[in-house]
């Protein structure tokens, strides 16, 4: 049987209804008896990273769980991070560069309905995680939710309700679990051996254009961070008012580092039109 590791840091998935709302309070361990078919499908070893709900996530969570995975490496086939969903998305993104050219699988899974409920998503969403995990043919970083196996950095959540919660942006799903069983459409490319990452700068900022704003947005976020992400308009570009050019030009040239992309979710951007 392959052997799995487990990595569990909270989330819905993990939580139990209290007199503040829904509270993370279970643990790894606590899901495999909601689910025993995954004891059928490998080995299984539990190891509980922290027990947070999603939004209180920070880089630093992520270097725990980089680093979690690439201390037990060498003795598993696969791992499996139970997260929330609300930051699931970028956790996924952050593993895929922490963790390069994995020819293991490290599936990311959560739920929109703890698992303790009558009716929920988060056994089906488990054990297809497992799945993938033991499978193989879909190494590095994945999502797998709602029946979708979906590559690291394009996983975005689009429903805040709906089990079908997560979507692959500008890319196609690298595979579906129907009953259980793994379709795969695409295979990402992998190395012998991985290669981990530990250096994460968290001075980078992110600023989404309103019609009619200004540079002084821009200059307040660069002053305090060394990269800023313009989210503009449409197919892309800036606006012609508001001193967004020179603001660029004066950063670059101090040795900012600055990225401008579309804050329209599906299609790209095209900054020649």
């Amino acid at each position: 049987m392959k052997k799995i590791l487990m990595v569990g840091t909270g989330g819905t998935i993990a939580s139990e209804m209290t007199e503040a709302g829904l509270v993370p309070e279970l643990t790894g361990a606590d899901f495999l008896k909601y689910v025993p078919a995954v004891r059928q499908l490998c080995q299984v070893d539990c190891l509980q990273v922290c027990n947070i709900d999603s939004t209180n996530m920070t880089p630093a969570h992520w270097r725990q769980v980089a680093q979690a995975i690439q201390l037990r490496y060498g003795g598993y086939d696969g791992f499996v991070v139970c997260h929330g969903t609300d930051t699931m998305g970028y956790t996924a993104a952050a593993l895929s560069y922490l963790i390069q050219d994995s020819p293991k699988p490290i599936v990311l899974t959560g739920s929109q309905k703890p698992i303790h409920m009558d009716v929920t998503d988060s056994k089906t969403n488990l054990l297809d995680a497992f799945t993938v995990a033991c499978d193989g043919r879909l190494p590095g970083v994945t999502v797998v939710f709602g029946g979708a196996v979906i590559l690291g950095t394009r996983a975005r959540k689009t429903r805040t309700k709906s089990f079908q919660a997560f979507s692959s942006i500008n890319y196609p799903d690298l595979g579906v679990l129907r009953d259980g069983v793994l379709l795969r459409y695409i295979r990402q490319d992998c190395a012998a051996t991985p290669v981990f990452y530990d250096a994460l700068d968290t001075h980078v900022a992110l600023l989404k254009l309103t019609p009619g704003a200004d540079r002084a947005l821009a200059d307040f976020l660069l002053e305090r961070n060394d990269a800023l992400i313009i989210e503009s308009f449409g197919v892309g570009g800036l606006p012609e008012a508001g001193g967004f050019y020179e603001c660029i030009r004066r950063w670059m040239q101090a040795g900012k580092v600055i990225v401008l992309t579309t804050q329209v979710p599906s299609e790209g951007s095209d900054l020649g039109v």
